[in-house]
């Protein structure tokens, strides 16, 4: 069997391969560009192992070892570099460590989603970025707006504020603006319109996001987002691991019997994190437990961390439900750990 350490990079990858039969260990570079690595990868015995490290790049290289008939083992970058002790960092001695990884079984595996997973994926946030660019623009329009002395917060998307918005005399080239953020506006609707019923469409296809779906203050998009983000159920063994997953755990510093938390770690994906910090704001709302807890927080801490607080308790939440393959209703009727 051949093990292949890659350290990857936009333009070329640095490897070192080892043939188990023999021993011998081959160290080349690959540039990307033209058909030298293709031609690598196609040369080599299918069932190759190939290592590398988890990035936001690496999605066509995935594709061409798969079509190759090789294996692709994606690691934790984090856990790999924590591995290398020495303070000498070249793309030579990365390669070597992940090949030696390998070799050792000892390679820090991660878990993959699918090509149609990963499509999804990008619904969800093309749909959130989408709406992230709307808000840009309808808050240039509340303050051109504003200074126009025209206050309406958010009456102004209604019928009669849109109107009033219009109607504002204005010189040219603030006229000339206005016209184009509005004509922006309503764009961005038509395209978030479609957005969203695609998104409702996958939601309603998917037994687990309709099952997620049944929590108050839980639509179509966090549903079907945390769904794809979290992948199989059985990673986790418990709900901590989850909440550590999306980064809603404390960061701590404790030693000698003295315990220094911080922050929460912020370690894991940022978009599904704030997807639960909106969620849990509309769920305090609608669930009278959740809401009792968040204001007894409110008071006693702060709101911004009443509501980390609440996005964690969702999580938890959520990840028992699928575990359990239960809705919300049975959640809180049969277990302790739905009210936790």
């Amino acid at each position: 069997m051949i093990l292949i350490g890659c350290d990857f990079h936009p333009s070329f990858q640095q490897i070192a391969m080892l043939d188990m039969e023999t021993g011998a260990i081959t160290e080349k570079k690959l540039v990307h560009k033209g058909t030298e690595a293709r031609s690598f990868y196609e040369s080599l015995p299918k069932g190759t192992r190939v290592g590398l490290e988890a990035s936001g790049q690496s999605q066509w290289f995935e594709r061409l070892l798969e079509e190759c008939g090789h294996e692709v083992w994606l690691g934790d970058a984090a856990v790999i570099r924590s591995r290398e002790t020495r303070k000498q960092k070249t793309d030579r001695r990365d390669a070597l460590l992940l090949m030696d990884l390998l070799a050792k079984d000892e390679f820090p595996r991660i878990w993959a989603p699918s090509a149609e997973q990963r499509d999804l994926r990008q619904l969800v946030l093309h749909r959130y970025k989408m709406v992230r660019m709307r808000v840009r623009i309808k808050n240039q329009l509340q303050a051109l707006a504003l200074n126009q002395g025209l206050q309406k917060k958010r009456r102004l998307w209604s019928a009669a504020g849109r109107m009033e918005l219009a109607e504002l005399s204005l010189l040219p080239w603030t006229k000339q603006r206005r016209e184009d953020l509005l004509a922006m506006l309503d764009e961005f609707d038509r395209r978030i319109d479609v957005l969203d019923r695609a998104v409702c469409q996958q939601a309603a296809g998917s037994a687990a996001a309709k099952r997620l779906m049944t929590h108050p203050g839980v639509g179509p998009v966090t549903a079907l987002a945390f769904v794809l983000t979290l992948g199989p159920i059985s990673r986790f063994p418990r709900g901590k691991a989850v909440a550590s997953y999306f980064g809603l755990i404390p960061s701590e510093d404790s030693s000698g019997g003295k315990q220094r938390l911080g922050h929460i770690s912020k370690q894991g994906n940022a978009f599904l994190r704030g997807l639960l910090v909106e969620a849990a704001q509309s769920a305090v709302r609608l669930d009278p437990e959740m809401g009792r807890q968040y204001k007894r927080l409110a008071q006693r801490k702060c709101r911004s961390i009443a509501k980390v607080a609440m996005a964690r308790k969702l999580a938890v939440r959520l990840y028992w439900m699928l575990r359990r393959g239960i809705d919300f209703a049975q959640l809180i009727q049969g277990s302790p750990c739905g009210t936790a």
